[in-house]
């Protein structure tokens, strides 16, 4: 497993990201703690998280998972770089949710009793929230740094100006500012490419895509798999949609040798912004079938290929769309 530069950091971390959004509600707690041990064996170094997985709300359920995993012992934490989100809903109370520092202060606080740990090395605030001024929030991260709670801070789910507004104002307090920013990212989906990470390539920070298999749709799905997520109706309407781009994706993909799946993420990883593509298996097999995509160089014939297939923006704002 290769490792990279988390952004302009010092950190480094394996080029697959492990995602655990699927332990709790479709992972059994078992089957996770085998899935995290076999990502350890694979050189899987990056586990990302958030308070809010497991949908049963102010629980935590994933977290917990991750956490009776850790206890466990044998340098668990030790080998890792742990992930973990602030803003979801966790109660009922009007300052359970986003981005206040009272909020913040409290989240992170529940995030590490539940992952048994002393410390969270990624915390990335999991929305923009439009309503906290940059000076509360950066005020509740340096203290989160300065007692040993945090040690970097990231984003998710922000626009290109809300990046650049984020490190501006981090900048103006000396601080280190936001280093990562996790988003959506595949074939399918490419908007990012407009202004997300030609902010990120500006700002220094690394890009750690979400759904780099495009819900699903980017796996194979014309097999035929008749069990599992593939029979749900979201995919199905999809699929209906996208027919004539799948079998032609498909139909390259069989071309070259490779699986569907280690094409989308080997296009992933050959942007040059992006860490770590996150996987989030819910089986071992799952895991086992997408950690060689790191390894996979794809020719520029086939990358001319795919974006014949699946094409983005063109460019970044505003050449995308004017001179």
């Amino acid at each position: 497993m290769q490792c990279k530069h988390l952004g302009r950091t010092g950190l480094k971390v394996s080029s697959v990201c492990l995602g655990t959004m699927n332990f709790g509600p479709y992972t059994t707690e078992e089957d996770s703690y085998k899935i995290m041990d076999r990502a350890l064996e694979l050189g899987i170094n990056f586990f990302d998280t958030a308070n809010v997985y497991g949908w049963d709300k102010g629980k935590g359920v994933t977290e917990s998972i991750i956490g009776r995993w850790l206890a466990q012992g044998d340098g668990r934490r030790e080998k890792i770089v742990l992930a973990s989100k602030v803003y979801g809903e966790m109660g009922e109370g009007v300052n359970d949710s986003k981005l206040s520092a009272y909020h913040i202060k409290k989240a992170c606080e529940g995030s590490l009793k539940r992952l048994q740990t002393d410390h969270i090395d990624l915390y990335q605030m999991h929305h923009i929230d439009r309503h906290a001024p940059w000076e509360e929030i950066w005020q509740a991260m340096e203290q989160l740094v300065q007692e040993g709670k945090v040690i970097y801070v990231g984003s998710s789910n922000f626009a290109g100006w809300n990046i650049v507004e984020a490190n501006y104002k981090a900048k103006e307090k000396h601080l280190l500012g936001l280093v990562s920013e996790q988003s959506i990212y595949s074939l399918r989906n490419r908007h990012i490419e407009l202004e997300v990470i030609p902010a990120c390539n500006a700002m220094g920070m690394g890009l750690i895509p979400w759904s780099p298999l495009g819900g699903g749709i980017l796996c194979g799905v014309l097999e035929g798999q008749k069990e599992g997520r593939r029979t749900r109706e979201p995919l199905q309407k999809s699929i209906a949609k996208l027919r004539p781009q799948l079998e032609a994706y498909e139909k390259l993909c069989k071309e070259s040798g490779y699986a569907p799946a280690d094409v989308a993420l080997a296009w992933v990883l050959n942007n040059p912004v992006v860490t770590a593509p996150i996987i989030g298996p819910r089986k071992l097999e799952q895991l086992e079938a997408n950690v060689n995509a790191s390894t996979i160089k794809l020719s520029e014939e086939m990358l001319n290929k795919l974006n014949e297939i699946w094409p983005g923006p063109g460019n970044q704002a505003p050449e995308a769309y004017a001179w």
